[in-house]
C-alpha cells in the first residue's frame, strides 16, 4: 500500500470538512508544465526568432524578477507577467499581444495535457456522499484556477474556493485557510482535513487549522515527509481504502 499512516489518532474524529490544494495535489501539474513551456518556446521562436536556450535563460530571469518585485502574492505566479518580462529582457519593446498569446498558449497546452490523478475524483465523490463539505485552497490567480476546476469537471464537488488572489496573500500565510473556514461557516476549532503536497499546505495548514494534515507525494519512497504530516500517500485509491471507515 503506497500510504504511510504516521499519526493514526488524527483520523479518529470524522472531519466536518476537507480542504484540498489544487496544483500537484488533485492533478499532475509537474508533468504538464514542460509541455506547456515547449509550446511557448516554439511560439517565441516563430514570432521573434529567439532560440530556445535564449528564451529559457530570459524566462528564468523574468520569473525571478517578477517574484522579487511582487513577493508573496498571487500575481507573482502570473505567466502573463513572466512572458512580458521575458520579451523585455531579450531586448524587445513590450509586445502586449505576443505576451497575451504566449500566456494563452502556455495554459492551453498545459490544460490539454494535464490529467487528474487516478482516484482523485472518486475521493471527492465519496466525501460528498458522506456529507462532508469540501473546499479548494490554492495559490495563484482566480481566473486560471477556476478554469482548471472547470476543465477537469470537478468544480461541482466544492462548496467554496479560496485563491491567494482573493486572500491577498499566499498559503505561506494563514489567511487563505482562515478564509476557507469562514466561507464554510465553521469555527476555528472545527475538525478538518487538509490534503496537499507542499509545506504551505501541511505546515501552514496545521498552524491555521485544527486539522489532520495529509501529504500527497509523487513517490512515497523518495519523498520528504514533513514532520507535521499525519499521513502521506502517492495513490488516491490507497488513501480512499485507508480512510473508508472514517467516512461511514
Amino acid at each position: 500500500m503506497t500510504l504511510r499512516m504516521i499519526n493514526p489518532q488524527a483520523f479518529v474524529e470524522r472531519p466536518k470538512a476537507v480542504l484540498f490544494d489544487l496544483d500537484d495535489t488533485l492533478y499532475d501539474f509537474a508533468t504538464a508544465q514542460p509541455k506547456a513551456m515547449e509550446a511557448a518556446r516554439a511560439k517565441m521562436a516563430l514570432s521573434l526568432n529567439v532560440a530556445g536556450p535564449s528564451f529559457d535563460a530570459a524566462f528564468a530571469q523574468a520569473r525571478l524578477d517578477v517574484k522579487a518585485r511582487l513577493g508573496n502574492t498571487a500575481s507573482s505566479h502570473s505567466r502573463l507577467l513572466y512572458f512580458q518580462r521575458t520579451i523585455e529582457i531579450l531586448g524587445f519593446r513590450t509586445q502586449v499581444l505576443l505576451a497575451l498569446d504566449l500566456e494563452q498558449t502556455f495554459w492551453r497546452s498545459m490544460l490539454s495535457s494535464a490529467q487528474l490523478f487516478e482516484g482523485a475524483e472518486d475521493l471527492l465523490i465519496e466525501l460528498r456522499a458522506a456529507g462532508i463539505r469540501l473546499a479548494v485552497v490554492t495559490d495563484l490567480t482566480a481566473q486560471i484556477q477556476f478554469r482548471k476546476l472547470i476543465h477537469f469537471g470537478i468544480e461541482r464537488y466544492f462548496d467554496v474556493v479560496v485563491t491567494s488572489e482573493e486572500a491577498g496573500v499566499e498559503k505561506s500565510g494563514l489567511v487563505p485557510f482562515c478564509m476557507a473556514l469562514e466561507k464554510l461557516e465553521l469555527e476555528s476549532d472545527a475538525r478538518v482535513w487538509m490534503i496537499g503536497d507542499s509545506s504551505s499546505d501541511i505546515v501552514q495548514g496545521r498552524q491555521a487549522l485544527n486539522c489532520c494534515a495529509i501529504q500527497r507525494c509523487d513517490a512515497l519512497s523518495r519523498a520528504r515527509i514533513y514532520a507535521e504530516s499525519d499521513a502521506a500517500f502517492d495513490s488516491y485509491p490507497d488513501l480512499r481504502a485507508a480512510i473508508a471507515k472514517d467516512l461511514s
